[in-house]
C-alpha cells in the first residue's frame, strides 16, 4: 500500500467534470464518485481508455485523463452500446446520450417540471408532494410530508 504513497506525482484529489475525485482508491471505483458514471460504466471507460484496473487513480496521468473524458463525452464514437447509456431517445432532441455530473441533476430537474407542465399523473403527484411509483399511502408514509408552503416564512 505504502508503494503508491511514495510515488512524487501521486495525487490524492483529483478534479474530473467538477469533481472531487479519491486518488487513493482503484481508478474503477475512483470514477464512480461522479454522478451518472456507475461501476459496469467505468469498468467499459477503463477498457475503452486501456487503463490497467489494478492502478489508483492518484497515479493517472493527464493524457489519460484526457482519453477518459474524451471517452466519456462521446462513448458512441468508441462502440459503446446505446442500451448502456442513461439518456436514451432525449424528449427534447430525441438523441441518446451519456449525462453526468451536474448536467444529470439539471436534465431531472427539467424532467419533472416537463411532467407537471403536461399535467401527467407522475407530474402531479411530484407537486402535490405524494408518493410516485405506486406505493399505499394510507397508513405508510406519514411522517415525512415536507410543506414547502410552511418552510418560506
Amino acid at each position: 500500500m505504502a508503494e503508491y504513497l511514495a510515488s512524487p506525482d501521486f495525487k490524492y484529489m483529483l478534479r474530473i467534470l467538477g469533481t472531487n475525485v479519491d486518488g487513493r482508491q482503484k481508478v474503477m471505483f475512483a470514477l464512480t464518485a461522479i454522478s451518472g458514471i456507475g461501476r459496469r460504466l467505468s469498468n467499459i471507460l477503463c477498457k475503452k481508455a486501456e487503463i490497467d484496473m489494478n492502478k489508483r487513480a492518484g497515479e493517472l496521468t493527464e493524457e489519460e485523463i484526457d482519453t477518459l473524458v474524451t471517452i466519456l463525452k462521446n462513448p458512441r464514437q468508441f462502440k459503446i452500446p446505446d442500451w448502456f447509456l442513461n439518456r436514451q431517445k432525449d424528449i427534447t432532441d430525441g438523441k441518446t446520450s451519456q449525462i453526468y455530473s451536474n448536467g444529470l441533476l439539471t436534465k431531472l430537474r427539467e424532467d419533472l417540471e416537463l411532467l407537471k407542465k403536461i399535467r401527467a399523473h407522475r407530474g402531479l403527484r411530484h407537486y402535490w408532494g405524494l408518493k410516485v411509483r405506486g406505493q399505499h399511502t394510507k397508513t405508510s408514509g406519514r411522517g415525512r410530508t415536507q410543506n414547502a408552503l410552511a418552510k418560506k416564512k
